[in-house]
C-alpha cells in the first residue's frame, strides 16, 4: 500500500463535515448558521494545514522517493514525458490493473489502453511505480508523470532504468509514428501559450518518389539531398550549423510541387507543418509557431509568391508617409516581415530544434527576393516544369500498367512540341471505365496534345501580329511628328 492511501480516514472525516454544514443549513437559523459554517471552515483549515505538516514529516522519514516529470519545461514541452508517456502506455495490456478498449480509425482490431493512473514497473528484479497526475501549479490542462521507488535503489533507478525508459519509449514512437499533417490556428483561438497553436490530422498521401512523374536524374538527385541531409547531423555539428535544409521548388501550376513535398515526408518519415502566412499577424506570432513545431518535420510555405511583404515588390505596395491608408481599421492584415521570414529559416530561433525541412514553393520564382532564396537558406533550388517524355512514362506506368506502347513514339514528339503539366497528362490517362484501355486513354492523350499544339500557335500568332501592329503604329506616329 502506498504511503498517500493512509489520508483515507482523513477524507472521510472532511466529507462529514461537508455532510453536516449541508445539514445545518436547511435546519439552523441564520445566525447559528453563520457561526457554525465558520467553526466548520476553520476544522477544515486545521486539517489541511495537520495533513500538510504530516505529509511533511512522514516524507522525512519515507523510505520512497519521487521523482517528478511535468508535461513542459517553462515554455518547451517536456521530451521525457512524451517519451515515458509512451513507455507507460506501452504497460498497459501487462502490468495495468484497468483497461479501457476502443476502435481506432481504419483498425478491424480492439485496441487496448490504459484506464488507470497507477502502473507498476519492474527493472532488474526492483519495482516502481508510475501515476499520472494533473499540475497542481496550473490553472490548464497539464499533466506530469510521477516515478515512486525505494531510496535503496536510487542509483540504479536515476541512471540505468530511466535511461531505459526513455529509450524505449523513443524506440516505440519511432515504430508506431503515424505522420501528421498540422496547420496553424488563428491566434484568437490558442487559448493558452502552450496549447492550439496548430491543428492537425493524420497524414496519409500514398505518395513517393516511384511513384511521382519527374526526371529521373532529378529525383535521384533529391533522394540523395535528403539521404545525406537525414544522416548529417554529426556533420552540421561539426560545421557548427544547425542540423536544417531548405529547399524551394518553383514552376507552372499542377508540375508536382505539393506532391514532391508529400514524397518527401514519406521518405523520411517526417511530419509536415503547413504554415498560413496570412493568419500569422506578426512576427512574434511567427516564432512562437516554429517554436511549437517538433524536430525532424518539414514546414512548408506554399504559394509564398503571394505574401507581397516577402517579395521583390514588397515595397511597391507601401503606402508614402504623407499617404493614408485605405485599408479599414478592422481588417485583420498579416505584419510578417521580410526580416522575420529570414529569421525564421536562418536566424537565431531557427536553430531550437533539429532535423527541420524548410520548404517554400511558387509559381514565380522572378518575384521572390533574392535575400529569401539565396544559398544557407533555401540550398536547394529544383525546378518542376512540364510534363517530359521519361515522366510521362511513369504515369503511363502507374495509370495504365503499361511500359511500352506503339503511341509511345508520337506522344514522345508531342510533349517535346508542345507544354502540357504532368498533371494535364495524368487527367488525359486517367481511364474513364472500370476496364482500362490503354489505346483510348493514350488517344486521349494525343488529342489533347495536339489541341495544346494548335492553341499554342493561334496564340503565337496573335501576339506576333499585334506587336507587328503596335510596330506599324509607331512608324505612324512617327511620320506625323515629323510632318
Amino acid at each position: 500500500m502506498m504511503i498517500g492511501d493512509s489520508w483515507a480516514q482523513i477524507g472521510s472525516t472532511i466529507a462529514g463535515l461537508m455532510f453536516t454544514l449541508a445539514t445545518l443549513q436547511q435546519f439552523f437559523p441564520h445566525q447559528l448558521r453563520l457561526s457554525l459554517q465558520q467553526f466548520v471552515l476553520a476544522s477544515l483549515q486545521q486539517f489541511s494545514l495537520v495533513q500538510k505538516l504530516c505529509d511533511k514529516f512522514v516524507n522525512l522519514f519515507s523510505p520512497y522517493i519521487h521523482i517528478t516529470f511535468p508535461e513542459y519545461s517553462g515554455y518547451w514541452s517536456n521530451q521525457a514525458f512524451d517519451a515515458i508517456e509512451t513507455y507507460v502506455g506501452a504497460l498497459s495490456t501487462t502490468k495495468a490493473s484497468l483497461l479501457k478498449g476502443s476502435l481506432v480509425q481504419n483498425s478491424k482490431a480492439l485496441v487496448l489502453t490504459r484506464d488507470d493512473r497507477k502502473v507498476c514497473d519492474e527493472f532488474n528484479a526492483v519495482q516502481v511505480w508510475w501515476v499520472l497526475e494533473p499540475s497542481p501549479t496550473s490553472s490548464s490542462e497539464d499533466k506530469y508523470f510521477q516515478l515512486i521507488f525505494h531510496r535503496q535503489h536510487r542509483d540504479l533507478i536515476t541512471g540505468s532504468y530511466l535511461d531505459h525508459v526513455i529509450e524505449q519509449g523513443k524506440a516505440i514512437q519511432a515504430k508506431n509514428k503515424q505522420r501528421r499533417l498540422y496547420t496553424n490556428n488563428p491566434s484568437e483561438n490558442w487559448g493558452s501559450y502552450k496549447k492550439n497553436l496548430w491543428s492537425d490530422i493524420a497524414f496519409e498521401s500514398p505518395a513517393t518518389f516511384q511513384t511521382i512523374a519527374m526526371d529521373p536524374n532529378k529525383k535521384e538527385e533529391i533522394i540523395n539531398d535528403l539521404v545525406s541531409f537525414s544522416k548529417g547531423k554529426e556533420y552540421y555539428m561539426k560545421l557548427g550549423k544547425p542540423w536544417k535544409r531548405g529547399y524551394l521548388l518553383y514552376g507552372p501550376p499542377g508540375t508536382g510541387k505539393s506532391t514532391t513535398i508529400a514524397a518527401m515526408a514519406n521518405f523520411l518519415n517526417y511530419d509536415i507543418y503547413d504554415l498560413e502566412l496570412t493568419t500569422v499577424k506578426n512576427n512574434t506570432e511567427l516564432r512562437k509557431l516554429l517554436a511549437k513545431t517538433s524536430s525532424k518535420s518539414i514546414i512548408v510555405i506554399e504559394d509564398i509568391d503571394c505574401s507581397l511583404d516577402v517579395t521583390g515588390e514588397r515595397k511597391k505596395g507601401r503606402p508614402k508617409s504623407n499617404e493614408k491608408e485605405t485599408e479599414p481599421e478592422n481588417e485583420k492584415t498579416s505584419k510578417v516581415t521580410l526580416s522575420g521570414i529570414l529569421n525564421f529559416i536562418d536566424g537565431t530561433w531557427s536553430a531550437c530544434g533539429t532535423g527541420r525541412i524548410f520548404v517554400f514553393t511558387t509559381n514565380h520564382i522572378d518575384k521572390l527576393d533574392p535575400a529569401l532564396i539565396r544559398r544557407g537558406r533555401m540550398d536547394m533550388h529544383i525546378e518542376l516544369s512540364y510534363c517530359s517524355f521519361e515522366a510521362f512514362k511513369i504515369l503511363a506506368k502507374n495509370y495504365l500498367d503499361v511500359d511500352s506502347h506503339d503511341l509511345f513514339e508520337k506522344i514522345g514528339i508531342l510533349l517535346k512540341e508542345t507544354e502540357m503539366t504532368p498533371a494535364d497528362v495524368a487527367e488525359n490517362l486517367m481511364p474513364k471505365r472500370e476496364k482500362k484501355d490503354p489505346d483510348a486513354c493514350l488517344n486521349s492523350l494525343i488529342q489533347a496534345l495536339e489541341d495544346a499544339k494548335e492553341k499554342a500557335k493561334l496564340k503565337a500568332q496573335k501576339e506576333k501580329n499585334i506587336k507587328i501592329n503596335k510596330g506599324k503604329n509607331m512608324k505612324f506616329y512617327a511620320k506625323r511628328l515629323l510632318f
